[in-house]
Formats: structure tokens, sequence, C-alpha cells
């Protein structure tokens, strides 16, 4: 896993914690040799993630599309700024540039985002590891209505797993790192979604 694709909120939260544990992640991507890919912004937890990610000396590799850097959204100081078209081509572009995906605390942008590339999973898109920073409980009542979900049998039990879970940076990248695919394509046919 060589790059973590990060979708994260454009606001802080009203806790320290989700600027702390944003703050960490980035750090510890850097500290491991890993690339940071994100939104490009320099605002909010996305700001955040990727200033502690180049204060470590790591590599970081905005997507942005010109609407949002025309809006002087962009980061100024990244190791590189990918300018795309439109949202849907951020996604793939982001998509294609990582290994892996963490969600951090965020908004309806990173809800979309996670949702989205946890479909592509369950389609057989890919077999990327997608996990969620769990700062402060904040994904909690999410795990909770995914577990429901695959109760009341709208999702497969296994495409529950394609989503993984760490409470701090330390161990969330355990859970990307010890993540096996589930091969969701072989069984797709077979039992449905």
């Amino acid at each position: 896993m060589k790059s973590v694709c990060v979708f994260c909120g454009s606001n802080y939260g009203v806790s320290a914690e989700y600027e702390t544990g944003a703050r960490a992640f980035g750090r510890l991507l850097a500290e491991t040799g890993r690339a940071l890919v994100y939104g490009g912004g320099k605002i909010g937890l996305m700001g955040a993630v990727a200033d502690a990610a180049l204060e470590a000396g790591g590599r970081v590799i905005g997507v942005i599309p010109t609407f949002l850097k025309d809006k002087e959204l962009a980061h100024p100081g990244l190791t590189e700024l990918v300018v795309v078209g439109s949202m849907h081509e951020r996604k793939a572009k982001m998509e294609g540039l990582s290994d892996a995906f963490a969600c951090l605390p965020g908004g309806l942008g990173t809800y979309e985002e996670m949702f989205e590339i946890l479909s592509w999973a369950q389609l057989g898109m890919h077999e990327k590891p997608i996990g969620v920073l769990n700062t402060a409980g904040f994904y909690q009542p999410l795990l909770t209505m995914l577990d429901s979900t695959a109760a009341a049998g709208f999702m497969h039990e296994r495409n529950r797993s394609l989503l993984v879970a760490g409470d701090d940076a330390p161990a969330l990248l355990a859970a990307l790192d010890n993540y096996r695919p589930i091969h969701a394509s072989k069984w797709l046919e077979r039992s449905g979604t």
C-alpha cells in the first residue's frame, strides 16, 4: 500500500478531536512512506490532514475540479495538484491514484465519496481496502446502520466486511494493511447485493 486516498470534511467539526485525528493520520501516512491522495483543499480537515503529512515530509497529491480551484480553495503547498473538469473526474482520478481509502469525519461529500467507492468494491470494480477513522465515535451510527442493513437483507453479510474501522490513526492503518479482499465479483451473481 503505497498511497492512501483520504475523504474528509472541508470543515473542522465541533470537536478538536476531529482535527487531532486528521493530523495524526496524515502524519502517520508520511512517517510510513505512504503518499496521501485527497481532494486538494486547504480548509477544514482536508487542509489539516494535508498539512500534517507535508510537515512530516510526506508526498501529498491533491485532486481538485476547476470550479473549486477557481474559488481559491486549493492548497498552495502540495507535492502535486491535479486539476480535473468535474467531481466525477475527481473521484475516478483519486481512485486510480490510490491503493486504499480512509474516510475521516465529514459531511455529505465525504459520505457520497465513501459510498461510491464502497459500491464499486461491492460490484467487483476494485479490491482495495476502505476504512473509517472512528474519531470520538463519529462513525459509530453509520457502522450500526450498515449492520442493520445487512441484518434486514438489503446488503449481503460479506459486503459488510468491505468497510473496516479504527478508533485512531494506527488502528485504522493496521486495519487497512490487514484487509483481505472478499472477491465480490465471484459471488455477486450467486447471492445478489
